[in-house]
C-alpha cells in the first residue's frame, strides 16, 4: 500500500512564482502595466487564513519584502501584471467601456490542491481604464472590502479573499483627504458579466467566444460537454448567482452596486464597496447613500441578481444561438433561488422538514421583524435560543419587538409547528447557532476600526477579523461585538467613493 505523499512545504516569497493564465488571452482583453509604488510602506493586517490559500507562511507576511510586494513596490517571479478591459450597466444604465481602473492583476498561483487564485492589488494605480480616477484606494474602503471579504468567507458565502493591506502616508483627494492603501485581493477569477457585455455590446463576436471558451476550459470543463455549453454555462452562471443571492438575503447582507460589472462569472460576492449588513429590519434598506432611488435594496437584490442575468445572457446570445435557448437558461434563476432560500430559511428557522404551513410562518415573522425594525442578526440568534417551551429565555427575544402580544403569538405557532416534528431542543438549537451568525460586521464596528487605524492603531482590525472569523461561535469575551448598534451609529453613510 502506497504511503499518503507528504504534504508540500509552505511557500515563502521567494519560492512562491506565478503564472498568469488570463494573459494567455489576446492582447486585446487587457492592458500589461507595472503597479505604481507607494512611498514608505507599512502593514495595516493581513489574513492567515487567506495566506493558507497560497500555502504562504504567514511568518513571512510582517517581513518588508511581503509589504513591498503586496503594495506594487516589487514583483514576484513569474508576475505578467495588467489590468483588464470590460464593460457593463451602472444602476441599470449602459456605461459602456469600464476596467480595472485602479487593480492590477499580478498573476495566479496554484494551491495544495492545484486550485489556482489570482492575486490582484486593489489601488495599485492609474491605469488605462481609470477614466477620471487616480487609481488609488484610501485606507477606510481598504479596511472595509479586507474585513468583509474574510467575514462573508466565514459565513459560508462565496467571495474573493483579502490576503493583507498595505498602507502609506501619501494622501490623495477623497471628500477630504486621506491616506492610501493597497488591498490584496484572492478569487480564482475576476472575470465579470460585463467581460461579456464589453464584447457584445462593440460586436466583436470572435472575441466574445474566445472569452466564453476560456472561461469554460479553466472554470467550467464539464459543460463543453453539453450539447449547447454557452446556453449551459449561462444556466449554471444563473443558478450561482441565484444561489448567492440568496446567502446575501439570508444574514442581511446587501451589496449596494449590483452593477453588471461587479458581478462574477464564478458566483462569487466581489467589489465590496457601499455594503452593510442589515441591522434595524427594513426590507426597503438602502445601504448605499448614492443610491437615490433605491435600485440595490434590500428587497431588490433577488430581482436585480435576475434583471444582472439577463443581461448576461443578452451577451451571450450570439453563441447560444437562440432566444428561446437563453431564455430556457435563464428561466433556471427564479426556482434555484427559491430552493436556496427555502433551504436556508428552514435552518434558521431550525425546522427539519418541509409543511405546507412553513411560508405563512417564515413571511409572518419577517412581518413583525419589519413592523418593530427589529434587529435582523440578533433577533434569528435570540431565536436559536428559544426552547421547545415558554421561558424566560424568551425575554431576550420579546425585547427586541414593539408588540409582543403579536411575537408571543406568533411563537405559539412555531412551537406548535416545532411539536408537529418532535423537535429534539437541543440538536435544534445547535442546528440554528450554526446557521444564525451572533457576530456580523456591522458599519460601526468597521468605523471604529477605521478610525483608531486613521491614527496608526491598527490593533481593532485584528481583533474584529479573529471575531469574524468565527461568527456562529458564542466568544462571551467579545460579546459586546454583538450588542445593538449606538445610537451614533445611524449617522454613518456609506457611498460609492472610496
Amino acid at each position: 500500500m502506497n504511503s499518503p505523499a507528504p504534504p508540500a512545504a509552505t511557500k515563502t516569497l521567494h519560492t512562491l512564482t506565478l503564472g498568469n493564465r488570463f494573459a494567455t488571452l489576446p492582447a486585446a482583453f487587457y492592458t500589461v502595466l507595472q503597479p505604481t509604488p507607494l512611498p514608505a510602506p507599512y502593514l495595516v493586517a493581513r489574513s492567515p487564513a487567506a495566506a493558507a490559500l497560497l500555502d504562504l507562511d504567514v511568518a513571512a507576511t510582517s517581513e518588508q519584502e511581503f509589504i513591498d510586494t503586496f503594495t506594487g513596490n516589487r514583483l514576484l517571479p513569474g508576475s505578467q501584471p495588467l489590468a483588464a478591459v470590460y464593460s457593463g450597466h451602472q444602476f441599470g444604465v449602459w456605461a459602456g467601456q469600464l476596467g480595472d481602473g485602479r487593480a492590477i492583476l499580478l498573476g495566479d498561483a496554484a494551491d495544495r490542491q492545484q486550485q489556482r487564485w489570482e492575486i490582484q492589488l486593489k489601488g495599485s494605480g492609474l491605469t488605462p481604464y481609470s477614466r477620471m480616477g487616480d487609481g488609488r484606494a484610501v485606507l477606510r474602503s481598504s479596511i472595509r472590502e479586507f474585513l468583509c471579504s474574510e467575514a462573508m468567507a466565514a459565513l459560508g458565502i462565496p467571495t474573493s479573499r483579502a490576503l493583507c493591506i498595505t498602507g502609506s502616508d501619501q494622501h490623495i483627494m477623497r471628500e477630504t483627504p486621506e491616506t492610501t492603501a493597497v488591498v490584496t485581493r484572492l478569487a480564482p477569477s475576476f472575470i465579470r458579466f460585463g467581460s461579456f457585455e464589453h464584447w457584445y455590446y462593440n460586436d466583436r463576436a470572435e472575441q466574445l467566444q474566445i472569452l466564453a471558451d476560456f472561461v469554460l476550459a479553466h472554470y467550467f470543463p464539464d459543460l463543453r460537454q453539453q450539447a449547447n455549453p454557452y446556453q449551459a454555462l449561462l444556466a449554471e452562471v444563473t443558478r450561482r448567482t441565484a444561489e448567492l443571492i440568496a446567502q446575501w438575503q439570508a444574514v442581511g447582507f446587501m451589496h449596494g452596486v449590483m452593477n453588471t460589472d461587479n458581478m462574477s462569472i464564478l458566483g462569487l460576492t466581489i467589489d465590496y464597496g457601499p455594503y452593510g449588513f442589515m441591522e434595524a429590519y427594513d426590507e426597503q434598506h438602502i445601504c448605499n447613500h448614492t443610491d437615490r432611488q433605491g435600485r440595490y435594496s434590500y428587497r431588490m437584490q433577488p430581482t436585480i441578481g435576475h434583471w444582472n442575468c439577463h443581461a448576461l445572457g443578452q451577451a451571450l446570445l450570439p453563441l447560444i444561438g437562440s432566444v428561446a435557448e437563453t431564455q430556457a437558461a435563464l428561466a433556471t434563476y427564479e426556482p434555484a433561488f427559491q430552493r436556496k432560500w427555502d433551504a436556508l430559511l428552514h435552518r434558521k428557522f431550525g425546522l427539519q422538514s418541509t409543511q405546507e404551513q412553513d411560508q405563512d410562518l417564515f413571511q409572518r415573522y419577517f412581518a413583525l421583524l419589519q413592523e418593530s425594525h427589529a434587529d435582523f442578526t440578533l433577533s434569528f440568534r435570540q431565536l436559536s435560543h428559544l426552547g421547545n417551551q415558554p421561558s424566560a429565555q424568551d425575554e431576550a427575544l420579546r425585547d427586541l419587538f414593539i408588540d409582543r402580544t403579536a411575537l408571543d403569538l406568533w411563537l405559539e405557532n412555531y412551537r406548535q409547528r416545532l411539536a408537529s416534528e418532535n423537535s429534539d431542543e437541543q440538536q435544534r438549537q445547535q442546528g440554528m447557532l450554526s446557521s444564525n451568525p451572533k457576530y456580523v460586521l456591522r458599519n460601526y464596528l468597521a468605523q471604529i476600526a477605521i478610525e483608531k487605524a486613521q491614527n496608526k492603531d491598527f490593533s481593532e482590525i485584528e481583533k474584529l477579523l479573529r471575531i469574524l472569523e468565527r461568527p456562529y461561535d458564542e466568544q462571551p469575551e467579545y460579546a459586546a461585538y454583538a450588542n445593538l448598534p449606538p445610537d451614533w451609529a445611524g449617522q454613518l453613510e456609506v457611498s460609492c467613493s472610496s
